[in-house]
């Protein structure tokens, strides 16, 4: 492709900076900084070095691209529409920030195609493009033969000073560095501003020293306002350097051409406002009203779509020849690609009996992740330096290195939040992995935000997190999680199971694998249970059911979880043996729950039966929906202690005796 001129890159590069003023104009708000100074460095790598087909927003083997700085996504919806996406048309940017718009506030995948990953929480999207990374040397290292490069792209990163601020982003880029990911490059715009002013009031330290510290290949390019052709250099500089990530600081001013904002922090994130507008549109010449864009920087952007066609083609040509080359693995590929799962694969999940011997929660994890993942290929995780307490690890499955990316087991080390941005890069690369990720339930709170991200984004990531209550025991409160499950049962469209046995275990694996557009949390113990004579794999995915009942109508309704079913279990014996009617209902998974029927509710718990009691080694928060204002609880209300799991237990009242007193207290 011929290179354009000097004049028609500028006009190329200033149709995104005026489709970003005049959008955030338009709606009131937004972020029209970043966009205008960051132009010339998205112009350089779209029109000039990005693998991408624009009519195909999902072709596999394109560049991947995050604006980590999710705040300036007018940046990227002006790149989606100038190249010819139809998820963004003219109309769409005049609807920027507007109810029912596929431009919001900032980018989302669920929304917008065209947009990779869902960013706006700083750091988050470099941590997913660390994820996406790891998912083509993966692929590639697995599918990949000397004869056929059948995985092969990059991933691009534009990212800021607030991003680098941002602790994930230390933990996701350290990590980088360690495993050497040579295809993933971040463009670093480097404007000094942040919302508080001038980076100097708080941020002071020399980036590029600190990412080659972590192992990176650093570039500096010192005009970033202009120097299109540098831009691209550095770009195809990273991409030689094959053995390192690569960073590329760039030089920018935030708002770059208006008279009275430029570089300053009042352009972060505030409409330029008409009048400064105009004058902005004089000092970079640009002669066009609002929304208008020439036709000669159009014809310019959307040679895009003749080349992502072509790119497209070459690829389905390079497919078409592995096929026949390697059938089966070409079919194993193709069927991750529709994200199918292997006919009958729940076959393997192990089931048990009551004769068999009581396990913790964890080690029944343990068993399933064994047990499926020689039949299910794509699943790849691992554990934040916790392996060996999580029970993570897959026998006979070893670490993905540098140099060994086709082993599935991912040593995050002691990077929470990283791990869980990571693990959702990885179901954001669209590839059919199935990623999961373990540590203590507790330290939930360091992956929160990205959490939040993967239940926002539909992602089918699976959260092994064990140590689950106060069974915990010496570690003390600050380990003891008795907040924490009823904190994430209130981010929507997650699903936290929190299994009672094996069969139970086995089913929460069932439903999370299967469920491939929702994150599941599994909050598993420390501690071992028996296993219960009418638990059933797939009475989990009802998410409540009956798991003990009486002749007749109950009286009495115990609702537990986890390691205190057995306590419902063996306090409604002792209850009934008094003469008292009363049902055991099993909860693994209280959204499950409400998403069953109206009559399926009805059935497992009867509105006329008003006396009941939860039993859960956690806050009782939540739990009010089922126990209603007759009911009560054997829950946590206060922090835990540093005592033996069952000295704590004892303690805090999750006893037999307890539940059976509380029982007989409610009855009367």
């Amino acid at each position: 492709m011929a290179a354009a001129s000097a004049s028609l890159n500028t006009l190329c590069v200033n149709s995104i900076r005026f489709l970003a003023v005049d959008g955030v104009n338009k709606s009131k708000s937004g972020h029209p900084g970043l966009p205008m100074g960051c132009a010339p460095m998205a112009y350089a790598l779209w029109d000039r070095v990005l693998s991408h087909n624009p009519k195909n927003p999902k072709w596999f083997n394109r560049d991947r691209f995050v604006l980590s700085a999710g705040h300036g996504c007018m940046l990227l919806y002006a790149l989606l529409h100038l190249s010819g996406y139809d998820s963004v048309t003219i109309e769409d940017i005049k609807q920027f920030r507007q109810w029912g718009s596929r431009t919001p506030g900032h980018p989302e995948t669920f929304e917008t195609a065209g947009v990779e990953v869902t960013t706006g929480p700083l750091g988050a999207g470099i941590a997913n493009a660390v994820g996406l990374a790891i998912a083509e040397a993966h692929l590639a290292a697995k599918f990949n033969r000397p004869d056929c490069n059948l995985v092969d792209h990059y991933t691009y990163v534009i990212m800021g000073d607030g991003c680098n601020q941002e602790g994930i982003s230390s933990e996701a880029c350290s990590l980088a560095g360690h495993l050497k990911l040579g295809k993933l490059i971040a463009l670093y715009d480097d404007n000094h501003i942040t919302i508080d002013g001038n980076t100097e009031v708080s941020f002071t330290e020399d980036v590029m020293k600190r990412y080659e510290a972590y192992g990176w290949h650093v570039q500096h390019v010192a005009d970033g306002n202009t120097d299109v052709d540098g831009i691209q250099k550095a770009i195809e500089a990273a991409k030689a350097v094959t053995d390192r990530p690569s960073l590329i600081k760039v030089t920018t001013t935030i708002g770059y051409g208006s008279p009275n904002k430029s570089n300053t922090a009042g352009v972060h994130g505030a409409p330029l406002g008409e009048e400064e507008a105009n004058l902005t549109r004089e000092a970079l010449g640009w002669e066009y009203g609002p929304f208008e864009i020439p036709q000669e920087s159009y014809d310019h952007w959307r040679q895009a779509i003749d080349r992502g066609a072509a790119a497209e083609e070459a690829w389905n040509a390079t497919l078409a020849s592995y096929r026949n080359n390697y059938a089966t693995e070409a079919a194993l590929f193709e069927r991750m690609l529709r994200g199918e799962l292997p006919e009958g694969w729940e076959a393997c999940l192990p089931t048990f009996s009551p004769e068999d011997k009581g396990l913790a929660t964890r080690q029944y994890s343990q068993n399933c992740l064994n047990a499926i993942a020689p039949h299910l290929p794509e699943l790849i995780g691992g554990s934040a330096d916790l392996t060996h307490s999580n029970l993570t690890d897959i026998k006979g499955e070893k670490s993905f290195q540098k140099g060994a990316e086709a082993n599935r087991y991912l040593h995050f080390g002691v990077r929470e939040h990283a791990m869980a941005a990571i693990l959702n890069g990885l179901a954001y690369h669209g590839s059919g992995l199935v990623p999961y990720g373990g540590t203590f339930l507790v330290f939930a709170d360091y992956m929160r935000g990205s959490m939040r991200l993967s239940a926002l984004s539909e992602l089918g990531v699976i959260y092994v997190l064990t140590h689950d209550s106060i069974g915990v025991g010496e570690d003390g409160p600050t380990h003891q999680p008795v907040e924490t499950i009823p904190s994430l049962r209130a981010i929507p469209n997650m699903l936290v199971f929190r299994p009672g046995d094996g069969n139970e275990t086995s089913g929460a694996y069932k439903v999370a694998i299967n469920n491939r557009h929702r994150p599941s949390v599994l909050a598993l113990s420390r501690q071992a249970m028996a296993n219960q004579a009418n638990s059933a794999i797939d009475k989990v995915a009802l998410g409540g059911y009956i798991l003990e009942d009486c002749s007749g109508s109950p009286e009495l309704i115990l609702i537990g979880t986890g390691t205190e079913l057995d306590l419902c279990v063996q306090a409604a014996k002792q209850l009934t043996a008094d003469g008292r009617k009363v049902r055991v209902v099993s909860m693994p998974c209280v959204e499950l729950f409400l998403e069953q029927s109206a009559a399926y509710q009805e059935e497992v718990l009867p509105n006329a039966i008003r006396k009941r009691i939860v039993v859960e080694a956690a806050e009782s928060f939540g739990w009010h929906k089922f126990i209603g204002l007759d009911g009560d609880s054997v829950t946590m209300n206060r922090f835990g202690a540093s005592a033996p799991g069952g000295t704590c237990m004892k303690e805090f009242g999750f006893t037999v005796e307890n539940v059976v007193a509380k029982s007989k207290a409610l009855l009367g």
